[in-house]
Order: C-alpha cells, then sequence, then structure tokens
C-alpha cells in the first residue's frame, strides 16, 4: 500500500531556525505514534520535510512540483504566516492544509485548517489580566515586519481602550533580523514613550537578540514584556538573566502540569532520548497540526478537500492541550497565561 505523503514545512533557517531542530523531532515522534496506531486512513505515513526558511520563490517552486507530481497527500508544520500566505495559493483546494501556529485570524479559504491561537481568544485577555494584576496599562509594540505582527496589531487596536489599556508607540523591523543599530533606537523609543509594557510580536531568534539587549539596558526590571510566540527554546536563547518580566500567553508549555502535557513530554522523552531539543510551543504545535491532520482526514474518510470541508466543523479530539473543537475551520482550546522563570514557564492561571 502506498504511503500517506505530508509534505511538513518548518523554518531551517533564517530567524525561526531556532525552532526547527525541537519541530522535527516531534513530527518524528507524531508520525511514529500515528503508524503505530494504523496511518491515515489505513495507509502508513511519511514526512516529508520542506524548509520553510528558504527564499519563499524557491520554496513555491519545490512545493509547487511536488504537488504536481502528486507526492504529497497534505500539508501542515510551524510555518510564519508569510510563508502561509505564499503557498495557500498553491495549495488550496488539493490538499488538506492545516496550519497550527499562532497567527493573526480570519483565515477561511477552503481547505486551510487553522489550530493555532487567535488574538481574540489568546492576546486580549492576557492584556486584561495584566492590566488587572501589574497595572500594565501603556504598551509599546515591537513587532517583525510582516502579516502576524501587523495583522494582530490591527486586531489589538479596535479593542486596547476596551481592555483598560492604551498604546504608547508601535515599531515593526526588518522580518530577517534587525541591525544592532535599529534595536537600540527601537528600546530608546520604548524608554521615551514611558510604556510600562511591550508587546512582543518577534519570531525566534529576532526575539532572543531583543530580549538580550532589553536586558542589556535594564529594561528587564522595570517594564513588563508579553509575547504570545515566546517558547522554551527562546527562552534558553535569551538567557535566564534576560527573562525576568517576561510573559507568554498560549495552549502549551514544557511546564503544564496536565495529565495530557505530561504524557507527551514523556513521550517524547522515551522516542529521543534526555537531551532532546525542547518541546517549546512551536514544536508542540506541529505534533497537534498532525493529530488534527488524521482527525480531519479519518473523520472525512478521504484527504480530498471537498470532503474535509464538509466534515471538519464540530470535529473534536484529545490531544497534548487537552479537549480541541474545530468551529467551522478553526480550532479551540485550552489557553493559558505564564510568567518566565529562568529557562522554563511558570503557568498562572487559564484564560
Amino acid at each position: 500500500m502506498s504511503d500517506f505523503v505530508v509534505g511538513v514545512l518548518l523554518h531551517f533557517q533564517g530567524p525561526g531556525g531556532i525552532y526547527g531542530p525541537s519541530c522535527q523531532a516531534v513530527t518524528e515522534l507524531a508520525i511514529a505514534e500515528l503508524n503505530a496506531a494504523g496511518g491515515i486512513l489505513g495507509r502508513p505515513v511519511r514526512a516529508e520535510l520542506l524548509d520553510a526558511g528558504q527564499p519563499v520563490d524557491r520554496l513555491r517552486r519545490r512545493l509547487g512540483a511536488a504537488l504536481d507530481g502528486g507526492r504529497l497527500h497534505a500539508l501542515t508544520g510551524w510555518h510564519t504566516s508569510a510563508v502561509r500566505r505564499a503557498v495557500v495559493p498553491l495549495v488550496q483546494r488539493r490538499v488538506p492544509y492545516v496550519y497550527p501556529a499562532a497567527y493573526e485570524g480570519a483565515e477561511t479559504r477552503p481547505g486551510l485548517y487553522v489550530t493555532g491561537e487567535v488574538p481574540s481568544a489568546q492576546l486580549f485577555p492576557a492584556i486584561e489580566r495584566l492590566r488587572a494584576e501589574a497595572g500594565t496599562r501603556r504598551w509599546f509594540v515591537v513587532g517583525d515586519d510582516y502579516a502576524w505582527p501587523r495583522g494582530t496589531y490591527a486586531a489589538l487596536a479596535p479593542r486596547l481602550a476596551g481592555l483598560g489599556a492604551g498604546f504608547a508607540g508601535a515599531r515593526f523591523l526588518p522580518e530577517q533580523g534587525a541591525s544592532h543599530a535599529q534595536l537600540a533606537a527601537t528600546l530608546e523609543e520604548v524608554e521615551r514613550s514611558g510604556a510600562e509594557g511591550v508587546l512582543l510580536l518577534m519570531v525566534g531568534q529576532n526575539g532572543v537578540r531583543f530580549n538580550r539587549l532589553f536586558a542589556r539596558r535594564g529594561l528587564h526590571e522595570r517594564v513588563v514584556r508579553l509575547s504570545t510566540l515566546m517558547e522554551e527554546n527562546m527562552l534558553m536563547g535569551s538567557g535566564a538573566g534576560a527573562t525576568a518580566n517576561l510573559y507568554s500567553a498560549g495552549g502549551w508549555f514544557r511546564s503544564l502540569a496536565t495529565g495530557e502535557a505530561l504524557d507527551l513530554v514523556g513521550r517524547y522523552t522515551a522516542h529521543h532520548g534526555l537531551h532532546a531539543p525542547a518541546i517549546g510551543a512551536a514544536a508542540e504545535a506541529c505534533y497537534e497540526g498532525i493529530l488534527a491532520l488524521r482527525s480531519i482526514v479519518e473523520r472525512a474518510g478521504s484527504a480530498a478537500v471537498a470532503a474535509t470541508d464538509r466534515s471538519v466543523d464540530g470535529l473534536a479530539y484529545e490531544g497534548p492541550r487537552g479537549l480541541v473543537r474545530f468551529h467551522g475551520n478553526h480550532a479551540e482550546q485550552r489557553l493559558y497565561l505564564a510568567r518566565a522563570d529562568g529557562f522554563d514557564f511558570e503557568p498562572l492561571t487559564a484564560l
């Protein structure tokens, strides 16, 4: 019987490359578990990894050739919104595409199923909670200059006053990495603005560099940072001294004490050993994407997009995040606000 081949788009270079090793490792675990349980539609599953960090034109050519040749039966993997927007026109209506990353929201195109967090569920309640508990009202947005940070900012702008907060300023920096001078100028602007909090919308190594310089200027002692993408690999890259007053909001943290989360960490460690890369939010999202893909296709009884589109609404399954349920093409799950504690996160409250 021929393999069911899942194209897995992961960043192995560029700012998002910090997530690559853990995303690949957890993908290997997910595929092994799927095959041990009978695969997808009774077929063995194989992953074909594609580097989402390569130039977009090259990625589109390679992905297009794989789709045209019938080599891929579905697509998933953690990658940025810039990559998603570039590849959706190639994928749409051809194979099911599960997008597992936190993103700016509002995707409704056929064949695209979203398991990542959106600002209304992830960011709005976190800002409201920090206003109530830490008194953080004036926020400065620092983000990479592409769809996810700008879209999140646009979604937040009309709601901020209703959350008891306001903007002190915003700065969007080059997606492939700001210069030292650009980062320093941004931090000076944050200081002059009187902001009590920084909403950090930066990917991977970009966020790491920002955290290091932020702490070097002593801002970490008096200004809160909130991210919707900060995860354990980024904490390790930033250094324990740079993570004071740093919060993250999302559906997964390695330190979650739920049975489902502990089970995944235990299986991952048994599969890869104690020294495997940390399962951060991006890696767990990859696992979630593969699990959702299997659930969608199995429920539809087919990998044809017309069938998966008809059957996805109302789909529910249990995974590392607990119960996940689809409303339309978007999944809903438990979300948490957590505070960095050295190289890990301490979950504080459900959102």
